[in-house]
């Protein structure tokens, strides 16, 4: 199987990958586009048009929210978004913007966050210098990828690796006879569609260990959502999940409360979810706290609620 992959390498190979991941550029290559036009933008003193395009980037992620503070005490709903982390900067962003500064003081702070969000958006493990965008790898990585696996037996990555429909077979394939050690499988960035994911889901939700499912920074939608939520209902699909990353796709926004729920209880009640509110499982009393729980876990997000923007910032 190796040598037969490894030797697929030529245009016909990367055709067949483009077709069967989709027409035109990925969603987070066009998010890119958009971070790159907003720091030129800033530097030709014209704000006005950064916002312009930041409200396009923000609608385009679905995260179109007011303060994260406020989202995050006010309105349970937004406390399953799947990559909180764009969101943060770009409230961050948005709140840069708006305030009063000195152009030099508005770009240089704005250039920052906007090489932050490229960063966190982008495959940037892969980054090569001097490159707008990270290069893909080539087909024969997932070659290598698979046989340092057999050594290591814990973790797949993918990352970064153009998949075909023949490729996802293959891969279902090494699954079938390999997977029984899986932890961890990194998908993110290989251009997986719903029907690809979809072909390959029966081979995910029969690995007894795989705690981690990675497919951020692909072309999935909302389809994939609902699929995985239904295959969780059953407990003997995913026996070992506990976190799936759908961050950074194409309208995947916020993850359902019911797969949220079949994620927690199999991990026995061990830990927490970032992304699940915890008021819900608490006594009544306990449900401040459930909300400080949540907020806590954000990192960055967890100013506290006290941490009230200045005036001039507020949107």
């Amino acid at each position: 199987m190796g040598a037969r992959l490894g030797r697929r390498t030529g245009p016909e190979a990367g055709s067949e990958a483009g077709a069967a991941a989709g027409c035109g550029p990925a969603p987070y290559e066009r998010r890119v586009r958009w971070l790159r036009e907003i720091q030129s933008t800033l530097r030709e003193r014209r704000p006005e048009r950064a916002r312009q395009l930041l409200r396009l980037l923000r609608q385009d992620l679905g995260l179109e929210g007011t303060l994260l503070t406020d989202i995050l005490y006010r309105n349970v709903a937004f406390l399953n978004l799947v990559d909180p982390i764009s969101h943060d900067l770009l409230v961050n962003l948005a709140r840069d913007l708006q305030c009063p500064k000195t152009d030099y003081e508005l770009w240089k702070s704005s250039d920052k966050i906007c090489r932050q969000l490229i960063y966190h958006l982008t495959p940037h493990s892969k980054r090569q210098r001097g490159s707008s965008l990270p290069r893909r790898k080539t087909q024969s990585c997932l070659k290598s990828s698979l046989q340092m696996t057999q050594l290591a037996g814990e973790t797949v990555n993918l990352s970064g690796i153009l998949l075909s429909t023949r490729d996802v077979r293959h891969i279902m394939r090494y699954l079938g006879s390999q997977g029984a050690g899986l932890t961890v499988l990194d998908l993110s960035f290989t251009g997986l569609s719903d029907e690809l994911l979809c072909l390959m889901l029966p081979s995910l939700w029969t690995l007894p260990h795989l705690t981690q499912l990675l497919l951020n920074g692909n072309r999935l939608t909302r389809a994939t959502a609902r699929e995985l939520t239904e295959a969780v209902k059953d407990s003997a699909k995913f026996p070992a999940l506990a976190w799936v990353d759908l961050g950074n796709n194409v309208d995947v926004t916020s993850l359902p409360q019911p797969l949220l729920v079949g994620l927690r209880r199999r991990l026995s009640q061990r830990t927490s979810l970032p992304t699940i509110y915890e008021g819900l499982d608490l006594e009544p009393e306990g449900g401040v706290a459930g909300a400080t729980s949540a907020a806590s876990t954000w990192g960055s997000a967890a100013a506290g609620p006290g941490s009230e923007p200045q005036a001039c910032c507020t949107r």
